[in-house]
Order: C-alpha cells, then structure tokens, then sequence
C-alpha cells in the first residue's frame, strides 16, 4: 500500500508549477552587482575620502557606476518591444554615423568635444557605494518576502492564486485552460528570461494577466506539459467509466 501511495504522489508533485509575477524592480541587478563591485575596489583602495582633480579611480567606478544605473532605469522606464528595439539600434548607429562624419567634416570638434568631457569628473567615496549595495540588498529582501504572499500555482487540475498575509486562496479550473506568452520588452528578456503570461480560465470572462514572469519560456513548457497530462487523465478517466 506504501508504494502504491508514494507512486500516486510523485506526479502530483512534479505537476506543481508556480508562477510568480515580480515588480519591475528585479531588474535592478546590474546596478547592484557595479555598486557591490565599486564599493569593493573602493575600500580596498582606501578612497574614504576622495578628490576628483587628483584621483582616477574613484572618477572611473563613479562614471561605471552612473552609466549601468541610468541604462538600467532606462530599460525599466521604457518598454522595447522587438520592432522598437531594431528601431532604437538604427537609431543609434545614425547617431554614431553622423558624429563619426562632423568629425570628418569640422577636424577641431572632437578635441573641443574632448575637452568637455573631461572636465566632467563626478566622484563618490567607498561610504556611498556601500550604503547604494547595502540599500538595494534590503529591497531585493523586500521584494523577494513581498512576492511569497502573492503568487499562482498550477497543481493538479486546478489553479490556485495564494494571496494576503494569511494565504487567502482562490481557485480556478485548469482543464482546457489557455495560456499565451508575450515578450514585450526584448532587454527585460535579456536580463532575466522574463515575458508575460495571459491566463485564461474557462469560467472566468476576464483573462489573468502575469507580468514579469522569470524565465518565462521554461514556465511556459512546463505549463504545456502539465496542462497536456491534465487532458489525457481526463480522457483516460472518462473512457474507463463508459
């Protein structure tokens, strides 16, 4: 009876899914990983205080530092579709086209461009990039506790959407459930995996909407897998009572 009862559990197990929509903020990654990174050279290199004028290092982790954090908060401010994506890398090689021919054409831009940009030289100390990773840390801490009291879960033939602090539980029906994927922004995919699942329930008239599901493509397998046993034991089940 043991293993009549430990073999009835396996698929059960194997068949839960859980599907968790993260806020935007995961994407912040790259940022962290430059502020952890700065905030180690940083102290290693007894830049406490720093002076701008004198000092290169802290000018460089700064200058990283700015860069990955504002085309972070780029991707995440914006949506890039794939077509909008092409457009934007057009966009940016006219850019490039046309700087590179200015400088054909007027040979005295670029060193006054040069000049510019060099005096521009924004410096921070080891104490802020320690307290920008420290921050960041407690938040994606926030953000991973928060996720716990909010997320689905496909088991077995129903789905089940867990929410509220004390596990508040509603039920949906999963045979003949419909499940669509999106990619609406390709560097979110890039970062993460991370698309859009649309839900459809069959008694519900309003299709459930999952943004920034992780590795979206896996969970989408896994969802056709599961789905595609639900209907075999369906029809296996109705078969053996005719």
């Amino acid at each position: 009876m043991s293993s009549t009862s430990d073999v009835a559990k396996k698929p059960s197990k194997s068949n839960s899914i859980f599907l968790v929509p993260y806020p935007k903020f995961i994407f912040m990654y790259p940022t962290l990983i430059v502020a952890t990174v700065a905030a180690i050279v940083m102290y290693l290199g007894g830049y406490h205080t720093v002076d701008p004028d004198t000092q290169t290092v802290p000018v460089v982790m700064t200058g990283l530092f700015l860069l990955v954090m504002v085309t972070n908060m780029f991707v995440i401010v914006f949506d890039f579709p794939r077509a909008t994506s092409l457009t934007l890398v057009f966009v940016l090689a006219t850019i490039g086209m046309g700087i590179w021919i200015l400088t054909l054409v007027y040979p005295d831009l670029m060193p006054t461009i040069e000049s510019v940009l060099s005096g521009i030289r924004p410096a921070a100390n080891t104490t802020f990039f320690v307290c920008t990773a420290l921050a960041m840390i407690l938040m994606y801490v926030a953000v991973f506790v928060s996720v716990r009291f909010d997320y689905w879960e496909l088991r077995n033939n129903e789905l089940l959407h867990h929410h509220g602090f004390l596990s508040d539980l509603k039920r949906y029906p999963a045979p003949n459930l419909r499940v669509d994927k999106e990619i609406n922004d390709i560097f979110e995919f890039m970062l993460l995996g991370a698309g859009r699942l649309i839900l459809h329930p069959t008694t519900e008239k309003r299709a459930i909407v999952l943004d920034n599901i992780l590795f979206v493509g896996n969970k989408e397998r896994e969802l056709t897998r599961v789905l595609g046993s639900i209907k075999v034991q369906i029809g296996s089940d109705s078969s053996g009572s005719n």
